[in-house]
């Protein structure tokens, strides 16, 4: 579950997230008002990303996870996030329980077109997130584009609810440029996501060679796999002083980076929403990437900053040079941007899943009504 989204519904409900444990994080813990629970994988090397055998392994230790928690107390809904890995352990204890299960599809768990394992290329795949979903009391998907991959590749028949993602509202940093070594007459760009290839980062270092204004510097926010290869990169095209590798960093640092940065860029080959746009929107930056993925649901090209068609690197540089040139500009989208994502505050996604989760639990215990009724009414046997 989206971090935000459980801390706002804690603030009315008891929430318990099941997750998996990496490295040096608590077993057990309250966060925020949320019990977080996290359950031991195997053969994970990254805190930023999971691995095939570790994500099986969470289908195992989650359920042991659960048989756990389920001797604390009880539950009225589950909420399942992902199709793959997490849905079949949603489906397993919601049907384990006699409760309803919510599944939660956010896009790469159904398409991510960098990745051969992504689940719309292959039949058995195909198949299972299907299954997952048709048995599901409901699916949610935060996008259109993400509820157009669900019917086009899986279920097209399925009524799924559309609800964005949302984020918190939070005092965006204000901190002092010279505290991380840049100036008042550089031009900051600033990048956030895991080091992967769907993220094409490789592009974004790319595009600050061939600008050729020492004044332009990059951030990339987040790690990976990828992070050495791109690091060797920016060396070998001299950009070893301003392309920044900030590698992971707390939530204060991130809000630090987006009030110090200009202009928010990102050469994703698809987001199935894409929270960070909105988190640069907050702090009042424009932005430009491509064309692929949910972040077209809120972000209009020559308003919010630019839409660029996906891989066409000659127009998304051509963009990138004129808004850093252009620093009127990049305050009045900025200013745009505060206002438009307003509607995209966590507060608003909360009540429309609460909305959700009342509907469900009412239309089960109808169900469970009828079918003890249906029971009672039979006649019995002589």
């Amino acid at each position: 579950m989206n971090a935000g989204l459980a801390e706002e519904l804690a603030k009315r409900h008891d929430v318990t997230v099941l997750t998996s444990r990496a490295f040096d994080l608590p077993k057990d813990a309250v966060e925020n008002g949320v019990r977080v629970f996290r359950v031991p994988v195997f053969f994970r090397r990254q805190k930023a990303s999971a691995n095939l055998p570790s994500m099986l392994a969470y289908l195992f230790t989650g359920a042991w996870g659960a048989r756990i928690l389920s001797k604390q107390g009880s539950f009225d809904i589950i909420n399942t996030h992902f199709a793959l890995p997490s849905g079949p352990l949603g489906r397993f204890l919601g049907r384990m329980w006699r409760i309803p299960n919510v599944l939660s599809v956010h896009g790469g768990d159904l398409y991510d077109p960098s990745k051969k394992s992504s689940p719309h290329r292959h039949a058995f795949l195909r198949s299972v997130v299907r299954n997952l979903a048709l048995r599901a009391d409901s699916v949610v998907a935060q996008s259109k584009d993400t509820l157009a991959n669900l019917h086009r590749f899986f279920a097209p028949e399925l009524p799924a609810e559309l609800i964005p993602l949302g984020i918190p509202r939070q005092n965006t940093g204000n901190a002092n440029r010279a505290d991380y070594g840049f100036a008042n007459t550089d031009v900051l760009l600033l990048t956030i996501g895991r080091l992967v290839g769907r993220k094409a980062v490789d592009q974004l270092i790319d595009a600050v060679a061939e600008l050729g204004d020492e004044h332009v510097k990059l951030l990339v926010v987040g790690s990976g796999p990828l992070t050495d290869a791109l690091e060797a990169r920016a060396r070998a095209l001299g950009l070893a002083d301003r392309v920044r590798f900030m590698g992971l960093v707390e939530e204060r640092t991130k809000l630090d980076l987006l009030s110090i940065a200009d202009l928010f860029v990102s050469t994703s080959q698809h987001e199935g929403f894409g929270l960070v746009f909105l988190e640069a929107m907050a702090a009042g930056l424009p932005i430009i990437c491509y064309d692929k993925g949910g972040q077209v649901d809120f972000l209009k090209d020559e308003e919010t900053g630019f839409v660029v068609p996906l891989n066409d690197r000659r127009e998304f540089l051509h963009r990138l040079r004129g808004l850093t040139k252009d620093a009127s500009a990049r305050v009045s989208m900025g200013e745009s941007n505060q206002q438009l994502v307003e509607e995209f505050y966590i507060e608003n996604c909360a009540k429309q899943y609460e909305d959700l989760f009342s509907k469900v639990i009412g239309d089960r215990l109808t169900d469970q009504h009828d079918e003890q009724r249906l029971h009672d009414d039979r006649p019995e046997r002589v």
